[in-house]
């Protein structure tokens, strides 16, 4: 045995103090939106489903099943009904999940009712897929959740597991909750529960809410530099939070993740593709040149770039259409955080006189707040390319409906019909009624008509502080944000 009985049990009660009529300290008080979610698994979880929260490293998963927990515990569940355990921990790690369970109700004996395991960084455990498995299947009154960071979802044991949890995907934080748990001062700006009903707000409304969002412009940009990571965030000094970005979070995924997960062993590789894609945020990925540059071979590449999405530091969107030729095209590539990029180039606050740079971090800001607000529907995001280079950045594709996306925030001046021609001909092309386009200046705000006759567009012009300011903070689904047709 790896350790005594009471060795092990001892570092249960550590992370356990409730057990013993505690609760665990300095538990933040505010809750990120996705609690919302959790809070209704725990009240009313799908049959024979546990819960898996997947996300990046130190994007909060750890504090969000704790404040779980402590819900629980003041909803009046019997405090040894309530198991939370990290497989970070050696010595858990070694014991496996079978043992961990014994040992748990050995020392602290079941009470009346459903119980409740919280297990985080799952993806260390043996065979952890198909032990979920048979705990869903055969312990009805147990329910699971459990965390990772660089799950190998779509890799070895998949099959073991297929159906039996409830995928939560966390992002980093969005620039409202930036916003709350900075405690920052905004302006009073009105609630705006839906995105479509900005098309038929009036000249004078855009531009009177356009000046008393002023504010928001310096916090934006402070978003963009600092990140969403939360503990980023609460680091006063923009170097020493994008430090930390740079140290804890993306450096221990590449070196320490990725081999252990995955058996990388050619980390320095891995390090300069990341680079490469950090110097490319939001570009299309041009294999061939990758390879050259770097002197690597493609399906190397093709790997590493797999294993970077599966880490949760990167989204992956394919370009619009269907069949073998879409599939072998070049897929765009977003970081999962704007402050990435500046942080991991050591840009500093220099990113904020590279309107190259910033225009960059604006757009995957921007995506990410779409992609957020979608993950739990079935939707597609792609990216589309015409004749000429025309080209829109990102369209969601829901339930047949297709929502265009482009952000012009890297040209401030240029947001008019001749320079969106890429949206232009994709909304005639495609006879789309309403599109969106992300800009920089708030005196650009307004909806702007396109087309003639029967195949007119109406497009809203929207700055992009205000665009994820809202999103953030709409407590309804993002797709009734975009396309509740009246």
């Amino acid at each position: 045995m790896i350790a005594t009985q009471a060795e092990l049990f001892a570092v249960l009660r550590q992370y356990n103090p409730w057990w013993g009529g505690g609760r665990f300290p300095d538990l933040p008080t505010w809750r990120r939106s996705a609690f919302r979610e959790i809070a209704a698994w725990m009240e009313n979880p799908p049959a024979g489903r546990a819960l898996l929260l997947s996300g990046a490293r130190q994007v909060g998963k750890t504090t969000l099943l704790l404040q779980a927990i402590d819900e629980l515990l003041d909803q009046g569940v019997p405090a040894t009904n309530i198991l939370y355990a990290t497989f970070d921990h050696p010595l858990l790690k070694l014991m496996g999940l079978d043992a961990l369970v014994r040992l748990w109700r050995e020392f602290e004996p079941a009470r009346e009712g459903p119980e409740y395991l919280f297990l985080d960084e799952i993806q260390v455990a043996k065979d952890w897929q198909t032990w979920v498995k048979h705990q869903v299947d055969f312990e009805k009154r147990r329910r699971i959740a459990l965390t990772g960071s660089a799950t190998p979802l779509a890799t070895e044991g998949q099959e073991s597991g297929v159906g039996r949890w409830q995928t939560i995907r966390l992002a980093t934080l969005s620039f409202y909750e930036y916003l709350q748990i900075k405690k920052l001062a905004t302006p009073e700006l009105p609630a705006v529960d839906s995105l479509l009903d900005l098309f038929e707000w009036k000249e004078a409304q855009f531009v009177r809410v356009g000046e008393e969002a002023r504010p928001l412009v310096g916090l934006f940009h402070e978003y963009l530099l600092r990140g969403g990571f939360p503990q980023c965030v609460l680091v006063d000094s923009i170097p020493l939070a994008q430090k930390l970005l740079r140290e804890d979070i993306v450096d221990k995924v590449l070196k320490r993740d990725m081999t252990a997960l995955f058996g990388v062993r050619r980390v320095l590789e891995l390090e300069q593709v990341f680079l490469y894609l950090c110097l490319h945020d939001g570009d299309l990925l041009d294999l061939p040149q990758l390879c050259n540059s770097l002197q690597l071979k493609r399906p190397t590449v093709s790997n590493f770039v797999s294993l970077l999405e599966a880490a949760h530091l990167i989204y992956r969107l394919l370009p619009f259409g269907y069949g073998k030729q879409v599939l072998r095209a070049r897929p765009k590539i977003y970081l999962a955080d704007p402050a990435v990029a500046p942080s991991v180039l050591l840009k500093g606050k220099g990113l904020l006189e590279d309107a190259e740079g910033l225009g960059r971090a604006a757009e995957t800001a921007f995506f990410k707040h779409v992609f957020t607000r979608y993950y739990t529907r079935s939707v597609g995001f792609s990216y589309w390319r015409g004749k000429r280079n025309a080209e829109v950045d990102f369209i969601a594709d829901l339930e047949q409906r297709l929502i265009p996306f482009e952000v012009k925030y890297r040209s401030p001046q240029h947001t008019g019909v001749g320079e969106l021609k890429g949206l232009v001909e994709f909304c005639a092309e495609r006879k789309i009624g309403r599109g969106y386009v992300v800009t920089r200046e708030l005196s650009d705000f307004r909806v702007l008509e396109i087309g003639h006759g029967d195949r007119k567009t109406r497009l809203l012009k929207i700055p992009a502080p205000l665009a994820c300011y809202w999103l953030g903070r709409s407590e309804l689904e993002f797709i009734n944000q975009l396309e509740t047709e009246r």
